[in-house]
C-alpha cells in the first residue's frame, strides 16, 4: 500500500510517469515507486530519466543522489543496466536514477554528444532538486564502460556544456562512482592496433579532450573505480594510472581491483550475482565514507 508520504511525492510529480519496482530477494524492502522525467530534448529526441525512491521518502527531503549511466560502447545500451544496483541504494536512503543519452546506434552521436547528455543530466537533476527531495551537494555520477566513461568526464573534462543550459548551476557532481570505466580516449596505452583505430573513428578529435586520465586536475571530486583485472576489453592498468594521476593531484580516488574478472563483471545477473554483490558493496562501502549512507549495507542479506 502508498504511504502518504509516497502519494504527496507523486502528486509533485504530474508531468512524470510513476511505476512500482517489481521486489528482489537478493534487496531487502525493494518494492518502490519509481518516477520518470524528461531531462532534455534535443529536436525529437527526448531523454528520460527514472528515479527510484526510498520508501519514507518526501518532497521536503534533502537526501543524497546517484545518477547511472549505461554502457555501450557509446553505441548503444539501455538504462536497465543498473536497475538493479539504483533498486538497492533507494533501499538504503538515497534517490538513485537511471539516465538516458543519445547513443550512435540509435541517435547517429558520437562520444562528444554522450558527454554533454551525462553533463545535462547532472544540471538537471541539480537543478530540480528541491522538486525531488535531494541534496544538490551531494550528487554522484555514476556508470558502467562507456558509461563510466562519461560519468567520470563530468568530474573531470571542461567544456562540452548544452549552450541553451543554465551554467550557473554546475554539472560537476559531488562524487563518482566508476565500473569498469573507459578513462583513456586516446591512442596511447591500448594493446593491439584495433583498439587505437577504433578510437580514432569514435573520437576523431576530442581524443584527448575528453579522456579523464589526460584531464585530471586538483579538486576533481571523491572517485571510486571498480575493475576487473581479467578484463580485455578496457585495461586494468588504465584504472591504475588514473588513481595514481587522481592521488597525485590530491584528490580521493580509491581502486577496487578484482582478480581474473572480465568486462561487465559486476553486472546483475552475471552468473550467480556473486560480483554484483561484492562490487554493489564495495560501492556501498564508499558512499557510507563520504556520509551519503549510514549503518551497515544490507544487500544480500
Amino acid at each position: 500500500m502508498r504511504s502518504i508520504s509516497t502519494l504527496a511525492l507523486l502528486c509533485c510529480f504530474v508531468a512524470s510517469v510513476a511505476t512500482v519496482a517489481l521486489a528482489d530477494p537478493l534487496i531487502p524492502g525493494s518494492d518502490k515507486i519509481t518516477t520518470t522525467h524528461t531531462y532534455k530534448t534535443i529536436g525529437d529526441v527526448k531523454l528520460e530519466l527514472e528515479c527510484f525512491y526510498p520508501a519514507d521518502h518526501k518532497p521536503t527531503d534533502k537526501r543524497p543522489a546517484i545518477i547511472f549511466y549505461f554502457g555501450g560502447g557509446w553505441t548503444g545500451g539501455t538504462p536497465k543496466q543498473f536497475e538493479k544496483q539504483a533498486t538497492y541504494f533507494a533501499t538504503r536512503g538515497m534517490v538513485a536514477i537511471t539516465a538516458d543519452y543519445r547513443v550512435k546506434s540509435r541517435q547517429n552521436v558520437t562520444p562528444d554528444k554522450c558527454v554533454m547528455d551525462a553533463k545535462s543530466g547532472v544540471r538537471w537533476v541539480r537543478a530540480h532538486a528541491a522538486e525531488l527531495g535531494i541534496d544538490p551537494d551531494r550528487i554522484v555520477a555514476a556508470g558502467g564502460s562507456a558509461g563510466g566513461h562519461i560519468a567520470a568526464c563530468t568530474g573531470t573534462v571542461p567544456g562540452y556544456e548544452e549552450e541553451s543550459e543554465d551554467k550557473k548551476i554546475s554539472s560537476v557532481p559531488n562524487a563518482m562512482v566508476l565500473f569498469n570505466p573507459v578513462l583513456n580516449t586516446t591512442t596511447q596505452g591500448w594493446p593491439g592496433k584495433d583498439h587505437g583505430a577504433g578510437l580514432v573513428a569514435r573520437f576523431g578529435e576530442h581524443g584527448e579532450a575528453l579522456s579523464p586520465l589526460h584531464q585530471v586536475k586538483k579538486g576533481n571530486p571523491p572517485t571510486l573505480v571498480i575493475h576487473g583485472k581479467g578484463d580485455t576489453t578496457v585495461p586494468y592498468a588504465h584504472a591504475e594510472a588514473f588513481a595514481q594521476a587522481m592521488n597525485k593531484a590530491g584528490n580521493r580516488c580509491e581502486l577496487a581491483g578484482y582478480e581474473g574478472q572480465p568486462h561487465g563483471f559486476f553486472n546483475y545477473g552475471r552468473g550467480d550475482n556473486k560480483m554484483f554483490l561484492a562490487t554493489t558493496l564495495e560501492a556501498d562501502k564508499f558512499l557510507v565514507s563520504l556520509k551519503y549512507l549510514e549503518g551497515p549495507a544490507t544487500l544480500g542479506k
